[in-house]
């Protein structure tokens, strides 16, 4: 197909440069179509285990709840005992800690409900 079109464009008038270009397109596209025929055969399965269980999902989300609500109670535990205003800062932080994981949690029940509408 590639020196029809070459020869075609010859016999209308366009130089052997231009003729040798189309030659050379036609054939690159005809090598991309045959390597993304390859890669596809050579594609890896998906693997099975990559979908979220609801347990694992479950599991993930207090895990986050907990590092939030953790690091809030750290840290105002700590700048309590650093500054001397022994509940105050304790119970805010553990409630920016609470909202900052019920955030996260949000976030990644997003993230998986997108996933799983683009799966679908």
């Amino acid at each position: 197909m590639a020196e029809t079109t070459a020869a075609a464009l010859q016999d209308a008038g366009a130089s052997p440069a231009d003729a040798a270009l189309a030659d050379h397109d036609e054939r690159m596209r005809r090598l991309e179509a045959r390597l993304a025929e390859a890669r596809a055969r050579r594609a890896p399965p998906p693997r099975a285990d990559e979908h979220y269980s609801r347990a694992n999902v479950a599991w993930r989300m207090v895990t986050e709840l907990v590092a939030g609500i953790g690091l809030g109670l750290a840290a105002g535990l700590g700048l309590d005992a650093l500054l001397g205003t022994e509940p105050f800062l304790l119970v805010l932080f553990t409630l920016l800690g609470f909202t900052a994981g019920v955030r996260v949690m949000m976030r990644t029940a997003r993230e998986i409900e997108e996933a799983a509408r683009n799966e679908a």
